[in-house]
Parts: structure tokens; C-alpha cells; sequence
């Protein structure tokens, strides 16, 4: 039943919903939800916290889609990009550069795995994951091997919406509506370890390594790149798998001439636990994807750092026609870089790293009474990451109904408690910003508990 409508008063939450649904469109959302979901109007942020039009506030669990890394209204990143609008706010980068953008590349390829020496600007995540695309297939064909059109993908993977982005992922529910317009991956079974004891984790490595194997070996000559998420699958439900499947990739990479795409555009920047996940593997991709977390939450921007070899198979005269022509209307902006040189500012000046590990060991100590749920299979951890996944039966591990909407009851309870959680199906997950403390966490754990346990109770 469409929701009743009541006289608002202005200023008011209801005053906010009510003009937002006569023009606004959401993401990843249906909007006839909204018939009886409210929606959360928020008037200003500080720390992990969100306000309302009327004072009520809201815990930031997953850092407003996994961007913000130093709370709402950081005043460094502010002051940054407050400094930075009082001089140049955007200058076309193609024939032109200017300091942040200079720095900032300096700055990311220094702390990169070595050998990603060269830094591409983009604004999303979903246009970096292009860029690296379109980069890899090029370079091939600078190379004269065009028979190099197919790129790997993993089961359950997501790299984002565009149709590049979409053609590389394989997460039905976003892809299969579009089917007719995308590229069809070569899928090799995802490494995730859902349901897999830890000591079998490196077992469970070797056996889709050498699924990998086979399939690279099926398509020699084929095949441009492998693109990952490197060990978590975030949206494909936060599933989880070792550094031991990255070290191995790597090698069938080298081995059989192909690229390697790591997409940290959500697990960079200290979500797993080191700067970048490739790190904890020893590993460096041919192309590294970096968004999200890069501004601090701040402003739009993405990078694909690469390399040397890339770089150069594309310098040539202009005649041949060698270069890469890929553009944005904001690459490079200056506010952005601004943003990003401030968040690399707070890494470089506090330990931030290692404050997580306490934050982390926080977090899985805050959900242990949730081990003995029945209705909870599983409870992982990859860093500041965290996801406690709902099933029917823990014996069986049974998944719930998809149609049910298990986690939209959790979080729903979740915002009358105070907490913005956005379960990914049946799975609930932490992922806050790191200036969350003790107390905060413990707030954040009881009432999830809470929600989990009215979702499942029928």
C-alpha cells in the first residue's frame, strides 16, 4: 500500500523524503520500496556518525558505501580541499598538469607494490576498471596480437556497472539484464573459502589455481588479462580467500603471458589489513585499480597504476596511431587530488594500520556471541572487514530465499537503533570508518546482533 501522506513541516525528515521521491532517482534501488521504506535524510556528519533533519543520529557501519576512511567532516581532508578551491579547481589534464595532480602520482606510485610506476586518472571505480581493460587489450595490439580479445573473470566477482565493467563481472543480478550488450568472460571458479575450515584454506587455493591453469591453457594466445578482486569479493557478499591464490595467479600470469588486474578499488587503502591486499600476497599486478578510500570519502576520483612495459608499448609518433585515447571531463581534478593528498597525509602521519589491528580484534570479539546463532553459518574477517552471514540451518548451512529479505529486516532494525548497516543479501557486514572506537563498535555489534536475531526468528 502506497504510505499515507501527512503534512510535514519544513526542515522536517518527512519535508526531505517527500520532495526527494518526487525527483530523485537512487542507486541499486527499487523505488517503489520506497512506498513504505523511509528514506534516511541526513543533514550533516562528524566521525562515524550522521545526523537527520531532526537531530537523530546514525552510525556509519559501512563508511557510506566503503569510501569514507577518516570520519565525515575529517578536519584535515576539509581544510585540504578548502585550500585547494581558493587557487584551481579543475584544469583540463590533456596539454596541461598541475602540482596536486603531480604529487599525488609521486606519492601513490612510491607507496605501490614496486614497479607500478605510472598513475591514469579517472573519477570512478567502475571507468578505472575500464581504463585497465581497454589498456591491457591495447597494449596486445601494439604488440600485433590481436587474437587477444577474452579476459578471465572469477565466479561471484563484481568490478562495477558500465558495460566494460559489468562484461568482466559475474554477479548475475547486476549483469543479466544487459547480457545482450556485454562481453562474455572466460569464468574460472572463485578461491572463496565460504564454509571451508582455515587450515583448508590454502588446499581450496591450489585446486582453483589449477582450474586457472586449465582454463588459461584452453585459451593460449586468447586471453589479454585476469582481472580479481584481491581477497575479499565485496559485493559478491563480502566472501573471503587467502594471499596464497594471489602468490599462484601471479605465477600463471608470468607463466602463460597475460596480464594481472587487481581491483582494490574497495579492499585498498588498510581495508584488509595492509596498505593494499596484493601486499600480503608479495605480489604486483600489471594494472592496479584504486577509487573509494583514495579521497577519503571526499570526492569522486580513480587511478590505474601500471607500469613501465605498458607505458611504453603506447609511446610511439602520433601518425601510428599507438596512443591510448581514453578521456574523462574531470581526470585529474585538483580538488580531488587535494582530497587524496590529505588521506595519504593521515596514513603517513598516524598509525593508522596498526590501530586497526586493535579495531579488528574489537570487532571479532564484539560478534563472538553470534557464533553459537543458529541461524548464523558463518562469521569472517579479512582486516576492518567483517560479514556475519545468515542461513536457514547452521547445520546444512541452507541459504535463505533471496526473496525473503532476511537483511533488509536487519536493516531496517538497524536504523531505528541508530546504525546505517546495507546487508548484501543475507549477508550483514561491518565495514566502518577507522576513527570508530570500543564503544562504538560494541553499540554496533548489539544492535546487529539484535537485527539478525529478529530477521531469522520465523
Amino acid at each position: 500500500m502506497p504510505m499515507t501522506r501527512k503534512p510535514t513541516v519544513a526542515g522536517s525528515n518527512d519535508a526531505l523524503r517527500q520532495r526527494d521521491l518526487a525527483v530523485v532517482w537512487h542507486p541499486t534501488t527499487q523505488m517503489k520500496d520506497h512506498e513504505w521504506l523511509p528514506l534516511l535524510p541526513v543533514r550533516r556528519g562528524e566521525g562515524v556518525w550522521l545526523e537527520d533533519m531532526e537531530g537523530n543520529r546514525y552510525l556509519d557501519a559501512i563508511s557510506s558505501w566503503w569510501v569514507n576512511l577518516f570520519g565525515h567532516a575529517n578536519p584535515r581532508i576539509s581544510r585540504a580541499v578548502a585550500e585547494q578551491a581558493q587557487t584551481l579547481e579543475h584544469v583540463i589534464l590533456a596539454g596541461a598538469t598541475h602540482e596536486p595532480a603531480v604529487r599525488l602520482a609521486e606519492r601513490l606510485t612510491a607507496i605501490a607494490p614496486p614497479g607500478l610506476d605510472r598513475v591514469f586518472y579517472a573519477d570512478s571505480g567502475a571507468a578505472a576498471v575500464e581504463i585497465s581493460l581497454k589498456m591491457s587489450f591495447h597494449y596486445w595490439r601494439n604488440l600485433g596480437e590481436r587474437n587477444r580479445r577474452r579476459f578471465v573473470t572469477l565466479s561471484n566477482s563484481y568490478h562495477g556497472d558500465t558495460l566494460g565493467a559489468l562484461s568482466v563481472g559475474d554477479a548475475g543480478l547486476f549483469r543479466d539484464a544487459y547480457a545482450p550488450l556485454l562481453l562474455e568472460p572466460l569464468v574460472a571458479p572463485s578461491p572463496d573459502c565460504f564454509g571451508i575450515e582455515p587450515g583448508q584454506w590454502d588446499v581450496q587455493a591450489e585446486r582453483r589455481l589449477a582450474s586457472m591453469r586449465e582454463l588459461l591453457n584452453a585459451h593460449r594466445g586468447e586471453v589479454c588479462a585476469v582481472i580479481i578482486e584481491p581477497l575479499v569479493q565485496c559485493a559478491g557478499g563480502m566472501r573471503m580467500y587467502p594471499p596464497a591464490y594471489l602468490t599462484g595467479l601471479r605465477a600463471l600470469c608470468d607463466e602463460f603471458d597475460v596480464h594481472l588486474i587487481a581491483d582494490e578499488i574497495a579492499v585498498g587503502f588498510g581495508r584488509t589489513g595492509t596498505l593494499f591486499a596484493c601486499e600480503q600476497a608479495g605480489i604486483t599486478p600489471d594494472f592496479m585499480c584504486l577509487s573509494k578510500g583514495l579521497t577519503g570519502g571526499y570526492l569522486p576520483m580513480s587511478v590505474v597504476l601500471t607500469g613501465e612495459q605498458v607505458y611504453r608499448a603506447f609511446y610511439d609518433e602520433y601518425t601510428t596511431l599507438r596512443g591510448f585515447l581514453h578521456s574523462h571531463s574531470y581526470t585529474g581534478n585538483a580538488l580531488a587530488c587535494s582530497a587524496a593528498l590529505a588521506t595519504l597525509d593521515i596514513f603517513e602521519a598516524e598509525p593508522v594500520l596498526e590501530r586497526n589491528q586493535v579495531l579488528a580484534a574489537v570487532m571479532r570479539r564484539a560478534v563472538r556471541p553470534l557464533e553459537a546463532h543458529p541461524h548464523v553459518g558463518e562469521i569472517r574477517q579479512c582486516g576492518m572487514i567483517l560479514a556475519i552471514e545468515m542461513v536457514q540451518a547452521r547445520s546444512s548451512m541452507t541459504p535463505y530465499d533471496w526473496r525473503e529479505r532476511r537483511g533488509m529486516v536487519v536493516y531496517q532494525h538497524a536504523l531505528e537503533h541508530g546504525v546505517l548497516l546495507r546487508p548484501i543479501g543475507n549477508v550483514v557486514y561491518f565495514m566502518p570508518p577507522y576513527v570508530i572506537n570500543e564503544q562504538e563498535i560494541e553499540h554496533l555489534a548489539e544492535v546487529a546482533a539484535a537485527g539478525i536475531d529478529r530477521a531469522t526468528r520465523h
